[in-house]
């Protein structure tokens, strides 16, 4: 087995990704936040983003743990 997990270069993206787009949310003026109904669309899809980096990097770091079982 080559011990490559696709979780942990899809959950740093997800997670650097939305820790940006986050940060831009709050950190931007209340411009667009108007024209979206005053939802700050960037600040919670930069959250929901990082949420789900977090996610795969924690079930990648769990499973990296574990020894994979042998049928020999």
């Amino acid at each position: 087995m080559m011990g490559l997990d696709i979780r942990i270069p899809v959950g740093s993206m997800f997670a650097l990704l939305g820790a940006l787009l986050a940060g831009y949310g709050l950190f931007d003026g209340t411009a667009l936040s108007q024209r979206s109904l005053g939802i700050n669309i960037d600040l919670w899809w930069g959250a929901i983003m990082f949420a789900f980096g977090a996610l795969m990097l924690s079930l990648a770091w769990r499973a990296r743990g574990r020894t994979p079982a042998r049928g020999d």
